[in-house]
């Protein structure tokens, strides 16, 4: 369970970057997304092709990991498109509603029980969003697309939490990405088009940018979050990646000069989201020698 949590946190330590470089990279949200997707698919397909990982699931499981995926991508363009439109703090501030989402539709999706400790966990998040964006409502198109990307990241471990007993980690997310960017690559001119932007190829300074982010911040950082979901709840998942806000926002303080843009309200709902986080993972370390956390089940 240690190593699990290690794992989880690492991953998302290295997810705090994703904002700053989608801030660096100066192409549309959609279009980051697609270059992401392909260096993505092309360096797990080489990588899985030399370590003779590459296996081909039946059909029906293709199709679920078909569907994961798409759901995948509307997170990534919607939280791209939050970095954009408001900017990195708001963009990461918005992930922490993933825990409200996901103590809803949990239940719902996996036929479970509503556990309402969590669910006051996750309207702890929601409460400092709240606070944050009362006094800040010039950031309203950033904050949408930020909430859709909530939405979009409390589904997606949801589903990989049942995908992940059945498959290598590598495996998922490959069939996932290669199936997001499909899914993308049919929509890419409607929205750009809607979009008012024209399809360009990365430039050179982008390119660098976008392998980063398609190798550390993409490979290695699903790998570390899939292997923590065969011990850790979805919910749990997403909590933590509440503290994604925290890494992504000291850079982006550092980086961008974004503290200045901020009234004292934000760190008043910042400190909330983060007890939200604190309470959760002091839950789950006083239950980890419990009967529940050895037979790999977290949350009651």
């Amino acid at each position: 369970m240690k190593k699990a949590f290690l794992e989880l946190h690492l991953a998302v330590f290295l997810a705090g970057f994703t904002a700053i470089l989608g801030k660096l990279i100066q192409l549309n949200e959609a279009l980051l997304v697609w270059y992401r997707l392909l260096f993505t698919v092309l360096l797990l397909f080489f990588l899985m092709k030399w370590k003779r990982q590459l296996v081909i699931p039946p059909w029906p499981e293709i199709w679920k990991l078909a569907g994961t995926g798409a759901v995948i991508c509307f997170h990534w363009v919607c939280f791209y498109g939050s970095v954009k439109y408001g900017n990195v703090s708001v963009a990461l501030v918005c992930l922490s509603a993933s825990g409200f989402f996901s103590a809803l539709l949990e239940p719902f999706l996996l036929k479970k029980s509503v556990t309402w400790v969590e669910l006051a966990l996750g309207i702890l998040a929601i409460l400092g969003i709240y606070i944050i964006f009362d006094f800040h409502p010039q950031y309203k198109t950033g904050i949408i697309f930020g909430l859709l990307a909530a939405l979009g990241s409390s589904i997606f471990p949801i589903f990989n939490k049942q995908l992940v007993e059945r498959h290598a980690a590598r495996t998922i997310n490959f069939f996932e990405f290669f199936s997001a960017g499909i899914f993308l690559l049919l929509l890419l001119p409607f929205y750009l088009m809607a979009s008012h932007a024209a399809f360009a190829l990365p430039s050179l300074s982008d390119l660098g940018w976008l392998l980063i982010l398609s190798t550390i911040c993409t490979v290695w950082c699903f790998d570390l979050q899939l292997s923590a979901l065969k011990k850790i709840s979805a919910f749990t998942v997403n909590l933590s990646y509440n503290l994604e806000p925290v890494y992504g926002i000291i850079f982006a303080f550092i980086f961008f000069g974004e503290a200045s843009q901020f009234k004292p309200a934000f760190f008043l709902g910042l400190g909330l989201i983060m007890l939200a986080v604190v309470l959760q993972s002091g839950r789950l370390w006083r239950k980890q020698f419990s009967k529940a956390e050895s037979a790999l089940h977290v949350s009651p």
